[in-house]
């Protein structure tokens, strides 16, 4: 009662310390709203004006850590007048925001309401391009293509979308070696047809070629790895896309904060150059760039807690951006703890034992490795860690632990958008007994494959994305020449979409799908009768289906679910007591049960990401998935279907996030779990799962 009574004097504390309170004769606006907002959205016509909604804490409370929003009437007449100007830049020529009504809501609070009469868009009827005579007829084709993308047929005639689509035009010749092209926009509007056509008339100029590059900034720096980075020739055809390209490999070194490539263009060309025999005018480049912290050391701790596990750790690293010269980077990293046993989300009971874990990590990369944009890295690993699978473990249980090593050593480029990573890995893993004895069956496991793996970017934003799409894939192929105790190949595409619904309001949704095939282990998985049925083949069979197969649920995964808590569960013999297996069966049933790992995966997700104040926002969402124990099994009757709600704290390392995943009655698999599953545990009496972490789910 004591510590109650103690945290409620505490919250109530923060609470009025962080209140704020209405200046007497004035009043705070309690909400805004917009009426009549049908073709455009409403929030998007709110972020135009000056009239805001008081902000709420934790989206609850207003008053409380942020302060009111007073209520202007002159502010909220030129509001009226921002709001028709936005109408006009989207194509509604004849909206009017007819009235701006003030409802008293008592305690001088006011509600203001905000009515629009949009009428009828004005459309785009054709779009041309004048100009291009003289150029090439692919790139003639290009500027063409880039108009009539930027505004299509029967589109709203938008003004962001017409001056954008200028610089389209524009950019088609630039990155041909026209750097001196113009293009000059115009637009007629056919009022009572309601429609525009849109004529940009193109001035491209002689093309050009690349002449000296100098670099400012640089300190200490070297040059040379700045050059080769950029890999400008002089002499070389002008384009503005190979300028974006080198600031984009220069900030791939790591070493830079910002850069800033300028060409140096006058207003117009040199006499003489139109002149087809005339020499190439020349476009010297200015590389500015602003240099980082070279050295960095980190200190810091953290406390897990989630369904499986309850850890605490602390986390110190080292990193030198410029290690031996040459722009090297190298970084090392220690994070060691303790889990705190059997405590866990779900399991509040005094602590065990305390078991130590630990990893250690080296990142070193090697810039302008055989050619000037391809980085050569290394990525050697070293972790202790108890192997915890079974969110509800039956009393008397082993904890297997694990010392494992790995290495990757590859090279990786970046091409635009467009990131490719190739690499030979190697893995070495070697059991031990946390609690309890250890099964003289387990062996040391030795995985060794090379991997392949490549990302297609297309986001506006890596933190927080509002639009685009991202595309990854990871292939590896285990065994076979490569040697080890693992003989497969897996895969798994991944496809993430983000599309802006309004200003505030964010669509996200992702879809992967995995498909592992071993072909020196995995019949105890699927349940195939075989030579491995002997204690030491199922042990072996188990214990590389946990390295290698496929594992669903968790905070980046199935929200409705603990970390690993989607796909084939049995009785491991390495995990469970020394008992017979009936007995097992006999004796704790489903509780004896852990995750095994499978070998075909689905997932999909979709979530409304809400920004409601400053840097808070919510989200809510629905995730799908399922893991079979069979190749090549994509089952849509085992949906795992699990919504929910979360909210996120913007940081800047990224938003700290909260969610909570119910799973749905009836739709977890259709006609009832299949002998392979297990029923998942409840939190709290409540079939949910709940999830704090760093970073987008996706």
């Amino acid at each position: 009662m004591k510590t109650r009574s103690l945290v409620l004097v505490v919250a109530a504390a923060l609470v009025l310390l962080g209140c704020n309170t209405i200046p007497r004769g004035r009043t705070a606006v309690t909400a805004v709203q917009v009426r009549g907002a049908d073709r455009v959205s409403a929030d998007d016509v709110k972020d135009k004006i000056a009239t805001t909604a008081s902000p709420k804490f934790l989206g609850l409370f207003r008053g409380v850590f942020f302060e009111y929003a007073m209520f202007d009437r002159f502010v909220l007449q030129r509001d009226l007048a921002r709001v028709e100007a936005y109408y006009r830049a989207r194509g509604f020529f004849d909206a009017r925001a007819r009235a701006g009504r003030v409802h008293d809501e008592g305690g001088q609070r006011v509600r203001v309401e905000i009515v629009v009469e949009e009428g009828e868009p004005v459309l785009v009827r054709r779009v041309t391009v004048e100009g291009v005579e003289g150029v090439t007829p692919n790139i003639a084709a290009d500027a063409r293509a880039s108009a009539r993308a930027g505004l299509r047929r029967d589109a709203l005639f938008d003004d962001d979308a017409y001056r954008t689509t200028e610089g389209n035009v524009r950019r088609a010749l630039t990155d041909a070696g026209y750097a001196y092209a113009k293009v000059k926009s115009d637009a007629a509007v056919d009022i009572v047809a309601r429609r525009a056509d849109v004529v940009y008339t193109v001035t491209p100029g002689p093309r050009c070629v690349f002449g000296p590059v100098t670099i400012d900034g640089l300190g200490d720096l070297p040059d040379a790895p700045v050059r080769r980075a950029l890999d400008i020739q002089p002499g070389r055809m002008f384009s503005q896309k190979q300028l974006d390209g080198a600031q984009q490999a220069v900030l791939d070194l790591g070493v830079f904060a910002s850069v800033e490539i300028i060409a140096d263009i006058p207003d117009e060309p040199p006499e003489g150059s139109e002149d087809a025999k005339a020499e190439a005018p020349i476009v010297p480049i200015k590389v500015k760039v602003e240099p980082t912290r070279l050295r960095t050391v980190r200190l810091g701790g953290g406390v897990e807690l989630d369904a499986l596990k309850t850890d605490v750790h602390g986390v110190f690293g080292w990193e030198h951006r410029n290690f031996l010269g040459g722009l090297r980077s190298f970084a090392v990293s220690l994070r060691p703890g303790v889990v705190v046993y059997p405590l866990r989300v779900n399991n509040i009971v005094e602590p065990e034992r305390l078991l130590p874990e630990g990893r250690l990590r080296v990142d070193f990369k090697q810039p302008g490795l055989f050619e000037p944009r391809t980085n050569g890295f290394i990525r050697p690993e070293l972790a202790v860690y108890p192997l915890l699978l079974n969110p509800d473990p039956a009393p008397g249980s082993r904890v297997l632990g694990y010392v494992e090593g790995r290495n990757s050593a590859g090279v990786e480029r970046t091409f635009w958008r467009f990131f490719g990573s190739i690499s030979h890995n190697f893995q070495v893993a070697a059991p031990f007994g946390y609690v309890g004895g250890e099964d003289p069956n387990l062996e040391l496991i030795t995985i060794f494959y090379p991997e392949l793996f490549t990302t297609l970017d297309l986001r506006d934003d890596k933190i927080h994305p509002r639009k685009g799409i991202y595309v990854g894939n990871t292939l590896q192929i285990a065994g076979g020449p490569f040697g080890g105790k693992a003989d497969d190949v897996k895969i798994q595409p991944d496809f993430r979409g983000f599309i802006p619904i309004s200003s505030r309001v964010v669509l996200a949704a992702r879809v992967s799908v995995g498909f592992l095939a071993p072909r020196n282990y995995g019949d105890v998985v699927r349940q195939r009768p075989s030579t491995f049925e002997t204690q030491a083949g199922r042990t072996k069979d188990y214990q590389l289906t946990f390295f290698r197969g496929f594992f669903s649920g968790g905070p980046t995964s199935n929200r409705g679910y603990p970390i690993r808590g989607i796909g084939p569960h049995d009785i491991v013999p390495f995990l469970t007591p020394e008992l017979a297996r009936a007995q097992l069966e006999l004796g704790c049933g489903d509780q004896c049960r852990s995750p095994t790992g499978g070998f075909t995966l689905w997932e999909a997700s979709t979530e409304i990401r809400i920004n409601v104040a400053g840097p808070f926002s919510v989200a809510t969402f629905c995730d799908a998935s399922d893991v079979s124990p069979r190749t090549v099994d994509i089952r849509l009757d085992h949906p795992h279907l699990s919504c929910g709600g979360g909210a996120r704290y913007d940081t800047p390392v990224g938003p700290i996030r909260l969610d909570v995943g119910y799973r749905i009655p009836g739709m977890q698999v259709i006609g009832g779990l299949t002998p392979d599953e297990r029923e998942p545990t409840l939190l709290f009496g409540i079939p949910i799962a709940v999830h704090i972490g760093i970073g987008e789910a996706y």
